[in-house]
């Protein structure tokens, strides 16, 4: 039995060049010249490619520099960022501070509805909005279907969520920094 024949005039693309087109498309995507969808879309042709041709239509339209210019675009992409990393840190000092219930407490209610453990007057807090509960030695933050949501460290959450001491809630459009009594 004798292997099978490559067809002549074709390489097979080494390991090496599949890896550089990777690289190519995932800057690509990190830019954002490159959508999800067509980020995987490529990936795939790039893993399968049998040529080089395809490997360069994988990576069509997309800058494909030397090691210089990757690293150029890399740290314009890290500065472009900074702003927005400092203006949330500045922003998340500048919060107000929401003590956690003292020892002893089981369970504090927050929303509009008068008789809640913390009342919020602001039309973005629903009536019942959310559950601190202290569970297992710590404080839980439960949301209770409010309609604009209860956020933990900038991520909406659902069900409920362990919160600390210099974590950001968000009831609605009202934002606390939690604190220690």
């Amino acid at each position: 039995m004798t292997p099978p024949e490559l067809p002549t005039g074709r390489v097979r693309p080494s390991d090496a060049e599949r890896d550089q087109a990777l690289g190519v498309l995932k800057d690509g995507a990190g830019s954002g010249r490159l959508s999800h969808e067509t980020f995987l879309g490529r990936m795939d042709i790039v893993l399968q490619a049998t040529s080089r041709d395809e490997l360069d239509a994988a990576v069509a339209g997309l800058p494909t520099g030397g090691p210089v210019e990757r690293f150029v675009l890399r740290t314009v992409g890290r500065i472009s960022g900074f702003g927005d990393r400092l203006n949330r840190a500045w922003r998340a000092e500048r919060l107000p501070g929401l003590s956690l219930p003292q020892a002893g407490a089981v369970m504090l209610t927050i929303g509009r509805l008068p008789g809640s453990g913390l009342r919020l007057h602001h039309a973005s807090v629903s009536r019942h909005h959310a559950e601190l509960r202290h569970e297992g030695g710590g404080w839980v933050l439960y949301d209770l279907g409010s309609t604009n949501g209860t956020h933990v460290n900038g991520r909406r959450i659902a069900g409920g969520v362990l919160v600390r001491p210099g974590d950001q809630v968000r009831f609605g459009d009202l934002e606390f920094r939690l604190a220690t009594s």
